[in-house]
């Protein structure tokens, strides 16, 4: 079988001399209303193989999980357009540089932590060092997303949380479809691994693997991949 990279991205990767496969897994647009293991099952059940490790973006587990939400349905508080101000705005995405996410982030991660991260931020911005905020709020407001015009329809005008538990679903996963499952969340900027169904996974490895996003981020509709060697 023959296998296609997304637009612009390259199909292998070398890592410490070996050579890795990352095959994009099309699939439908995804719902809440989608089970994550069909869905799963269904893309990658003509190509996967004993052996590979298979990645999820953590979007498509966040929208199964129903922590995706319609901005219409968002009503931002005044401290979340107060806080806002304090949020460092990345060329990569919206992440809590917007009313709407920072009203899930009150939600998710808590005022006390994010007032902390403000704080933080605050202070370290005058000595032109970024990031402050995230390393305070941690990795559940730091996946944290908004709308985006570069995003298939609906989600370009939806926000949506981390994903809960993203261990817990990778264990489940790999218990379902007998392979390792890696939750991810990547961009052109970084790459950060939420859940990994074993413990024993090096992140260093897996995050390498992922390193030139070859999911893509915008019409691709890739959000799993295969990784096997090639």
């Amino acid at each position: 079988m023959e296998f296609k990279a997304n637009e612009g991205k390259n199909l292998n990767i070398e890592i410490d001399g070996v050579e890795y496969m990352r095959i994009p897994c099309k699939t439908h647009v995804v719902m809440k209303e989608d089970d994550l293991g069909e869905v799963l099952d269904k893309y990658t059940k003509d190509v996967r193989q004993p052996g590979d490790i298979l990645f999820v973006s953590e979007k498509v587990v966040a929208i199964t999980q129903g922590r995706a939400f319609p901005i219409s349905e968002i009503k931002p508080s005044w401290l979340a357009k107060f806080l806002v101000k304090f949020v460092y705005k990345s060329p990569y995405g919206i992440g809590l540089g917007s009313p709407y996410t920072m009203q899930l982030a009150i939600k998710d991660v808590g005022v006390p932590r994010l007032l902390l991260g403000c704080l933080a931020a605050a202070v370290t911005k005058p000595f032109g060092v970024r990031g402050a905020f995230y390393k305070v709020c941690g990795q559940r407001a730091y996946a944290i997303d908004g709308p985006c015009d570069c995003t298939i329809p609906p989600y370009n005008r939806y926000a949506k949380m981390a994903p809960k538990d993203p261990d817990k679903v990778a264990r489940k996963m790999k218990e379902k479809l007998g392979l390792e499952v890696i939750v991810l969340d990547a961009n052109d900027l970084n790459v950060d691994i939420l859940g990994k169904s074993s413990k024993d996974l090096d992140v260093k490895f897996l995050k390498a693997l992922f390193k030139d996003n070859p999911l893509g981020q915008n019409s691709q509709q890739t959000p799993i991949a295969l990784v096997r060697k090639a």
